[in-house]
């Protein structure tokens, strides 16, 4: 099928322009002005916005965790995002500690093939690492197209590695043409605070935020960094929330290091103050917790001075049933909140539309940047001839209220509920198929791809 769009206000990262776009097939074939072609499918973008399909490095779908999964499944999450924008996400494959690499990408295989609506890749969790891991490292990298290694600096005795190995791993993925990518927090420092409040007597939501104070982020991330100077590792901190954790980068680019850095969007518009509401704080437990509104500050400025390179989300959405497990134990509130669905509206809204970023910058820390990162550039996170064809379509101007009455996540609140946003995405094509149209979605399960990754360059 063909497809043009008319008339509307293109913008990539590097410029914006008026222009009409041409798509065969899946592929973007043309951009210019008054294209003379002829199209199955014409749509009229005069005066929206169209720029490349968003895409989330750091969603967690049907993701198992404290004795249950995270609610949005492939299906549910990937047509979520959709609806606003999003067009590719990129889930984390957890290992299980004492297993192989290819048993867990098994297991996710299983989850998100036939079922994806949005095309997806992996990120590899390494919770185990030894001589067989290192091995199943390069294959994964060679022969699979899974170039990124999770790690974590927390979760003791489930997904946290040394030191020790993390410097090992580091060297592997180097070698290969890998990144390792971190959740960077003092594992055993949290640990001791929570056996501390909990043992004090302190079960509420406000005690998981105040159980993981900023020195345990911003000494983690110091200690990541310096990791990877000694191996020479590309390396990026997933999820940064926090100006102690910036500062650790900034302080690395004093000896000319460079190091990716994601942060998420309730980092950049929520605050630690709705730990305060009693139990109703458990919507937004999530890990690194919400931080203060300095550290808000503190993020937008890392944007605006390059230090912050990606808007993702952390998806992890659960049920309000699911979060009552916690009732009485903050530490057994399932972590994670509601957010593939809103995050390139709201990133438009309270970034582009009040000021605080240009467009050229929404779409590279919305889109362009992960694929760069992630090893999909230019296939993906652009609008230009060859690329793919995954297009989202903004009115710019159009406000309307987010609402768990009206999202599409499988979950039953909304961590947004009742913000009004400016901005709304209108109409989406994934590899040049309408995806979103009249609030409609119109692919079936399946229709997403998995798109094998490129090495890190």
């Amino acid at each position: 099928m063909s497809i043009l769009i008319k008339n509307g206000h293109v913008a990539n990262a590097s410029e914006e322009y008026q222009a009409d776009v041409y798509i065969d097939g899946e592929k973007i074939v043309a951009i210019g002005a008054n294209l003379p072609h002829k199209a199955d499918k014409t749509i009229d973008a005069t005066g929206k916005i169209v720029i490349p399909g968003g895409i989330d490095p750091h969603v967690h779908l049907d993701m198992p965790f404290m004795g249950t999964f995270s609610s949005d499944d492939y299906e549910t999450g990937t047509r979520a995002a959709l609806f606003r924008g999003t067009t590719m996400v990129i889930d984390f494959i957890l290992q299980t500690q004492g297993d192989s690499l290819y048993n867990a990408l098994r297991i996710w295989q299983q989850k998100s093939v036939g079922k994806a609506l949005a095309d997806y890749s992996y990120h590899m969790a390494v919770t185990d690492f030894n001589r067989q891991t290192a091995d199943e490292v390069v294959e994964m990298i060679e022969k699979e197209g899974i170039t990124s290694f999770k790690t974590f600096m927390a979760y003791k005795g489930a997904l946290m590695i040394d030191d020790g190995q993390m410097v090992q791993l580091m060297q592997v993925v180097k070698k290969h043409g890998g990144m390792v990518t971190v959740h960077a927090t003092n594992g055993d420092m949290i640990d001791s605070l929570i056996a501390q409040n909990k043992a004090a007597g302190n079960r509420a939501p406000l005690y998981h935020y105040l159980s993981q104070p900023e020195i345990t982020e911003a000494e983690a991330s110091a200690r990541f960094a310096d990791m990877l100077f000694y191996t020479g590792c590309p390396g990026y901190i997933v999820h940064l929330t926090c100006e102690g954790a910036l500062n650790a980068v900034r302080e690395a680019t004093k000896r000319n290091q460079h190091i990716n850095v994601e942060t998420c969007i309730q980092y950049l518009l929520l605050d630690a103050s709705l730990y305060e509401q009693d139990f109703e704080g458990a919507k937004w437990v999530m890990s690194p917790p919400l931080r203060q509104k300095k550290d808000q500050e503190a993020l937008w400025a890392g944007i605006d001075q390059g230090l912050v390179h990606v808007v993702a989300t952390d998806h992890c959405p659960f049920t309000w049933e699911q979060k009552q497990m916690g009732k009485g134990d903050f530490a057994k509130i399932p972590n994670g909140h509601p957010a593939i669905e809103h995050r390139m509206e709201l990133l438009f809204s309270e970034g582009v539309s009040k000021g605080r970023i240009s467009l050229p910058k929404f779409v590279e820390l919305s889109a362009t940047n992960a694929a760069k990162k992630f090893g999909m550039y230019p296939q993906k996170g652009t609008i230009a001839i060859g690329a793919d064809a995954d297009i989202c379509i903004l009115d710019p101007n159009k406000k309307h209220t987010l609402s768990a009455k009206t999202h599409h996540m499988r979950t039953d609140y909304s961590a947004y509920e009742g913000r009004e946003v400016t901005g709304k995405v209108e109409t989406v094509l994934l590899r040049g198929k309408v995806a979103i149209e009249n609030e409609k979605c119109l692919l079936e399960p399946g229709y997403g791809n998995f798109v094998k990754r490129g090495k890190v360059k």
